[in-house]
């Protein structure tokens, strides 16, 4: 049983998407290199920042066009969403084939929708999830850059180009080494969103209900209000599941945002005025623009944002780099929500509360509870092709040339980033 059908909704994306900036082909040739050697830049910039090591060494920038993210991320879908389809499939006997069929084209078309949105606002990513490598040799994740948004931002924003363009790239380098340098993360995070979506409630009945929702959450922010699509469709479980999910994105993203500003001053000189401008830009937009951005739930990642680059500048500006450095030692010592919004509690329950040794000799801390609190005895966010092929768009734009680099649908989709 197909949940989504998957070709509909790249075509659906690749059609809907808005073309790059105008460029002519020797400054799109300019970007795609600029990226590529500024990735790798940004890179030692990160390790020697953040003191995080890692064995994988670094592999080349991946720069595409629009419709190049669009396949790269729809690729990335049906790795996560896999054992949600499976799970469907086995109550296939329950659904008429011609519901089924309707219902994947319907999903096809939404998630096609969705992508062409975010397919002009996406600066780059750390693909997480790429399509299985049967050899075993590929990388297990990949830095991407959208070549096109990148240059439409740095001209809609007045910055200098190569300064913004490394900015960018401390950022999403930043996720690389958080990924590739802790060795549990990326584990942890496919755990948590594999839960979150088999906690799915999928008889008729509930999902009706679920449907209400979220047209009285698309009511709601239309109206102005805080309601959004994620939210509504949640079951109970799915949100105690999202709550620790959500932490987690949090805490990289926060990250990625105090990285890229804190090594700023010493290789960015203009990146006082770049930030001011970019967070200005991703606080605007149009009435409808933030509808949309209301309802995908885009502007609680902006806050993802905020919220955790407090808690990093706060824990490391109370007890330095290599303190804060142990919220990577176990999932044990991640913050939690109410952690984040005060990092007084995650420094007395990982950095400054006695180990606990467990019967094995080996070190821990003692784990969070939900609250954050005080510990439970209990308790304890793809190997694809290395290099695509180039991938063809022909209309003139920033994207043709980006996409001689581009990627040939093997990614994934990790937290978008709004530019």
């Amino acid at each position: 049983m197909q949940v989504i059908d998957w070709d509909l909704a790249v075509s659906t994306g690749t059609r809907l998407v808005r073309p790059g900036p105008q460029v002519s082909r020797a400054e799109a040739r300019q970007a795609v290199n600029d990226l590529r050697r500024l990735s790798r830049e940004a890179e030692g910039h990160v390790r020697e920042f953040t003191r995080i090591d890692t064995e994988t060494a670094p592999q080349p920038a991946t720069i595409v066009d629009r419709p190049g993210w669009i396949r790269a991320n729809v690729a990335g879908f049906r790795v996560v969403l896999e054992p949600l389809t499976e799970r469907m499939a086995a109550r296939s006997g329950q659904t008429p084939a011609i519901v089924s069929a309707v219902g994947s084209r319907i999903t096809g078309v939404e998630v096609g929708a969705v992508l062409a949105f975010l397919a002009s606002r996406v600066l780059g990513q750390y693909e997480l999830f790429l399509p299985p490598d049967p050899s075993g040799k590929a990388p297990i994740g990949r830095l991407t850059l959208v070549a096109p948004n990148i240059v439409h931002a740095e001209r809609e924003l007045g910055v200098n180009p190569g300064d913004f363009r490394l900015w960018v790239c401390l950022h999403e380098e930043t996720h690389r080494v958080q990924f590739t340098g802790v060795p549990w993360l990326r584990d942890y995070v496919r755990s948590q969103m594999t839960d979150f979506l088999l906690a799915s409630d999928l008889d008729l009945p509930t999902l009706l209900d679920r449907l209400r929702s979220a047209a009285d959450a698309v009511a709601d922010a239309v109206k102005g209000g805080e309601g959004n699509l994620i939210e509504a469709i949640q079951t109970p479980e799915q949100r105690r599941i999202l709550d620790r999910l959500t932490a987690v994105m949090t805490l990289v993203e926060g990250h990625g945002d105090y990285v890229m500003d804190a090594v700023g001053p010493a290789v960015v000189p203009s990146v006082s005025d770049i930030r001011a401008k970019f967070q200005r830009r991703r606080e605007g937009g149009s009435r409808l623009d933030r509808t949309i951005r209301r309802l995908l739930g885009i502007d609680l990642k902006m806050k993802q944002y905020a919220e955790g680059a407090a808690f990093v500048r706060a824990v490391v500006g109370r007890v330095g780099m290599d303190g804060f450095n142990k919220v990577w030692t176990s999932p044990e010592t991640l913050p939690t929500l109410e952690e984040i919004a005060n990092p007084e509690r995650w420094i007395a329950r990982v950095v400054e509360a006695p180990a606990l040794p467990p019967a094995d000799g080996a070190v821990t801390v003692r784990p969070a509870t939900p609250s954050g609190d005080a510990p439970s005895p209990d308790a304890g966010d793809t190997a694809g092709d290395a290099k695509p092929e180039p991938e063809k768009s022909g209309d003139g734009t920033a994207a043709d040339e980006s996409s001689d680099e581009g990627t040939k649908g093997d990614g994934s989709v990790p937290p978008p980033r709004e530019g």
